[in-house]
């Protein structure tokens, strides 16, 4: 839990050890003063500085930048009366902070010009100690310019990554949802007419067991084929919902073709990296139903099918020599438009080619590896 007195700002960039030299520092340039009018002058200004430093990164708005005008005027007084100038290095972070893109360009301009303006003038204030300090007066105007807009950038990076990671947590979450009705829907779709079908029989099977059995019998055989069907369909479904692999879904698309005499030929890699599980079972579910519509409908005799994963998206063709069809009109019957609803869940695409042969390309981008340490669920 952050303190209010913590003056050192997270992630500065710099070592923390070096921080408190800085921190230390201006009491030395105070202390060599004889006055302790001065002196007392000093510390007091010392404290200002860093409780305004500390609460530039706890305030927001106009009340931020008032801070921020007050270690500014401190700065440029220690810069003139003691010859400190350090407290500019301070100031270079402290208006990284100011997100506010006019905000920040404008206390940056404010700070570039004071901070050159007082230490030309301290050149003629100061005594030799100043000038023999030149080279690390000079490195802290350079530190002055450059650091600003290193930090800002840093920190406006951060805070995208930041909007980013939860941006993609979100769409985690909500292809979870979209997954879970998905599974809804198949479950009602699968069992819901089969077991109103069998509760209808039932119903009919039990007024005639007794007015014509030979009927009933032949209802209590429906029934039977019926959930057994419902109890096939369902294995076949959990079966689906298991997270199979793409190299194993591969080896079933191998035994399938051969077993259908279609030539295949499997090129690429199929073993993936840094794929999300739900990213690889949907796409894997997708060429299992393209090759299956190759298998029932294409009377191809050759099948090709090609695995290429880029740095952030994955492609997947898989063309054969059948007699092809009509994507707009047979997008129903083939299965076309449930792979890409599956898609959609993972943003990937489904483009068809039907012409001598058909050539379906499935495009899937892998980035959401980057939602956490772990896969995607």
């Amino acid at each position: 839990m952050q303190k209010w007195y913590n003056i050192f700002p997270q992630n500065a960039g710099l070592n923390i050890y070096i921080w408190i030299i800085f921190c230390m520092l201006p009491f030395y340039f105070i202390f060599r003063s004889s006055s302790w009018v001065e002196i007392s002058a000093g510390v007091v200004m010392i404290v200002m500085f860093f409780a305004a430093y500390r609460l530039t990164y706890l305030t927001k708005g106009w009340v931020n930048y008032v801070w921020v005008g007050i270690a500014i005027a401190i700065s440029i007084a220690m810069t003139i009366y003691f010859g400190f100038v350090y407290f500019a290095i301070f100031l270079s972070f402290m208006i990284a902070s100011v997100q506010n893109k006019a905000g920040f360009f404008t206390l940056y301009g404010i700070l570039v010009g004071s901070t050159i303006i007082t230490v030309n003038i301290a050149f003629f204030t100061q005594d030799q100690l100043f000038f023999t300090q030149f080279p690390f007066v000079l490195i802290s105007i350079i530190g002055v310019i450059l650091l600003p807009l290193n930090s800002y950038n840093r920190m406006k990076r951060e805070k995208l990554e930041g909007q980013l990671e939860y941006a993609q947590k979100r769409i985690s979450d909500l292809m979870v949802m979209e997954e879970r009705q998905r599974i809804a829907r198949d479950l009602h779709d699968t069992l819901g007419q089969k077991l109103s079908l069998i509760g209808l029989k039932s119903d009919l099977a039990s007024k005639l067991v007794t007015a014509n059995p030979e009927s009933a019998k032949s209802e209590l055989g429906d029934i039977n084929q019926t959930a057994r069907t419902a109890l096939k369909e369902v294995r076949e479904l959990v079966s689906d919902m298991r997270g199979t692999k793409l190299d194993e879904e591969m080896t079933h698309i191998r035994e399938l073709l051969h077993a259908a005499q279609i030539h295949v030929e499997i090129t690429g890699n199929p073993v993936l990296e840094n794929v999300p599980l739900l990213v690889e079972n949907v796409v894997s579910m997708c060429v299992k139903e393209a090759v299956t519509n190759v298998v029932k409908h294409s009377n191809a005799t050759r099948c090709k099918v090609n695995v290429e994963q880029l740095t952030k998206e994955l492609n997947i063709v898989i063309e054969d020599n059948g007699k092809g069809f009509s994507a707009e009109r047979s997008i129903e019957g083939n299965g076309l438009r449930g792979m890409r609803e599956r898609l959609e869940f993972v943003n990937g695409t489904l483009d068809v080619e039907s012409g001598l042969g058909t050539t379906i390309t499935i495009s899937v981008p892998t980035i959401l590896r980057q939602v956490s340490k772990g896969e995607a669920l």
